[in-house]
């Protein structure tokens, strides 16, 4: 019973981790020292899940030109660029980053703004990947 019982956990393991992709950004021009990375999933529902993981990352404030706030977007087939959160930075060491969406994506970037809710990026590129 217990063999069976941890077969199980392993496959979902395997089932759920074989369904997800990772990337890392490359280093920034604009923020060199921070370590970026994004992780995509599809959950049961058809929706994906996107987690980026940061670290070391400068505070918007101290950006040249000073910044509001880092503003998420993802890179769809169908339905173009779309915003879909802000980054928090309180603790500059490390920050995570969870979001659910509809939209399949393939890229996503992270952007300095000076306003927040915003549908197109205006402000500085900070970093890009593929997913």
């Amino acid at each position: 019973m217990k063999t069976i019982q941890n077969l199980l956990i392993l496959s979902s393991f395997v089932l759920f981790t074989a369904c997800s992709s990772k990337a890392e950004f490359p280093v920034s021009r604009v923020t060199p020292a921070a370590d970026m990375t994004a992780k995509k999933s599809k959950d049961n529902q058809g929706n994906f899940n996107l987690e980026i993981v940061v670290e070391n990352l400068a505070d918007v404030g101290r950006l040249d030109p000073p910044m509001k706030n880092y503003s998420v977007w993802i890179v769809t087939n169908e339905f173009g660029v779309r915003n879909v959160g802000k980054l928090n930075v309180k603790n500059l060491k490390k920050t995570t980053f969870n979001t659910v969406t509809p939209f399949d994506f393939y890229e996503v970037f992270i952007t300095a703004e000076k306003k927040g809710d915003l549908e197109y990026p205006a402000g500085v590129e900070i970093a890009r990947t593929k997913i």
